[in-house]
């Protein structure tokens, strides 16, 4: 039963993954090189209002924080960072899933989520970055396209 669940879940959040920047972009994704989502493993939606950093590391290793978001209620964030400031490199996004979790009258296990991922490697792309969230666990996917494919 667990295993039918988990397999429902994840198809939910990859179709979300596939068919949200159409909705926002008019079918294009110029806009927003780096789109956010998360589900609620526990009730099967959306998780809205999770705060989130984004950081960038340095040639010296050192995290800079340039951006910040909050996913709203269809447990997605948009506009996090343009084409110009998202240069290739190594980036970490942090979410605060403790807050998210306590909202929601549990406890979790994990403060929060953290997915660190090399952008641009390839060539020039745009990002959506998925999570899939429990108590006491998460997951995360990406889908990764050329710009303006």
């Amino acid at each position: 039963m667990a295993k039918e669940v988990i397999c429902v879940l994840l198809a939910s959040l990859f179709a979300l993954c596939r068919s949200a920047p159409v909705a926002f972009h008019g079918g294009s994704d110029a806009h927003c090189p780096l789109t956010v989502k998360i589900l609620d493993a526990v009730k099967g939606t959306p998780a809205g209002n999770i705060a989130l950093d984004l950081f960038r590391q340095d040639q010296g290793g050192t995290w800079e924080k340039i951006a910040s978001g909050k996913v709203d209620m269809t447990g997605e964030v948009h506009n996090l960072i343009t084409e110009q400031e998202f240069t290739p490199g190594v980036y970490r996004v942090e979410f605060d899933t403790l807050t998210y979790w306590k909202t929601e009258g549990r406890t979790p296990f994990h403060q929060l989520a953290d997915v660190v991922f090399e952008a641009h490697a390839e060539g020039h792309r745009h990002y959506t970055l998925a999570l899939l969230l429990s108590p006491f666990s998460y997951t995360t996917t990406a889908v990764v396209v050329k710009a303006h494919d």
